[in-house]
C-alpha cells in the first residue's frame, strides 16, 4: 500500500540576516503569495500584488540571497524564471534578536505588520460576509478566552494548538468538494489592565 501522507512542512527559524531582509512590506507579501499561490514569475507576482515587475524582481533577489525564496528550474523556460518559497513556515522567538538592535527592530516591524494584516483581513471579510453561505458564515469568525497561566505553560499550550492545526493542514485535500483556502491566526496577548478597553462594545457606565 502506498504512503499518501504529505511530507512535514519545511520550516525556517529566522536568523538575524533573514529577519532584516524580510522586514519590508513588499518582500513580506511576496513570500506570502508564493506560499499561498505556489511558484510564479516576477511578472505574475507583480500582477497579483499590484506592483511593477522591476520592483518585484529586485525584492525576489533580496529574498533569495538569504534563502527565503529560490528559483524553480523545473518550471522555467528560456528567460522566464519561476520563483518558489523555500519554506512553508517561518518561525522565531522575539528574544532571538535581543542582542542585535537592528534585527530586534525588524522583528518588531514584522509583528506589527501581522497585526495590521489581521485587522485589514477582518475588515475585508466583514464587508463581503453577506456573499457567503450560511455554513461558511458560521464556520468563520473570531473568539477569545481568558485564563491565568504561567509563561511556560502558555508556550506548551501554543505548541499543542499548533500541532493540531498542522495535523489538519497535512490532512487537507485541495480537491475536496466545497473546500476553500482559509487563514487561521494564533494569538496570545496579556489581558488589558483597563477592562473597559477589552470590551469596547459594552456601554459606558452612567
Amino acid at each position: 500500500m502506498g504512503n499518501d501522507r504529505k511530507p512535514a512542512p519545511r520550516e525556517v527559524r529566522l536568523d538575524h540576516r533573514q529577519v532584516r531582509v524580510l522586514a519590508h512590506p513588499l518582500r513580506t507579501r511576496l513570500l506570502g503569495a508564493l506560499r499561498v499561490k505556489g511558484p510564479a514569475t516576477a511578472t505574475r507576482l507583480a500582477e497579483l500584488l499590484g506592483t511593477n515587475t522591476g520592483a518585484t524582481s529586485y525584492h525576489l533577489r533580496q529574498l533569495a540571497e538569504v534563502g527565503l525564496v529560490a528559483e524553480d528550474p523545473d518550471l522555467g523556460t528560456g528567460r522566464q524564471r519561476f520563483w518558489r518559497a523555500a519554506h512553508d513556515v517561518t518561525n522565531w522567538e522575539p528574544t532571538d534578536f535581543d542582542d542585535d538592535p537592528d534585527a530586534r527592530a525588524a522583528v518588531e516591524w514584522i509583528e506589527d505588520y501581522q497585526v495590521r494584516h489581521l485587522v485589514e483581513h477582518a475588515e475585508r471579510w466583514s464587508a463581503v460576509r453577506h456573499q457567503w453561505s450560511s455554513a461558511w458564515r458560521d464556520a468563520f469568525g473570531m473568539s477569545d478566552i481568558f485564563m491565568t497561566i504561567p509563561s511556560a505553560r502558555l508556550e506548551t499550550l501554543k505548541a499543542e494548538v499548533w500541532q493540531l492545526l498542522d495535523r489538519y493542514r497535512n490532512q487537507a485535500d485541495p480537491d475536496e468538494p466545497g473546500a476553500e483556502q482559509v487563514q487561521i491566526f494564533l494569538t496570545a496577548l496579556p489581558l488589558l489592565a483597563d477592562l473597559r478597553l477589552a470590551n469596547p462594545s459594552s456601554e459606558e457606565e452612567r
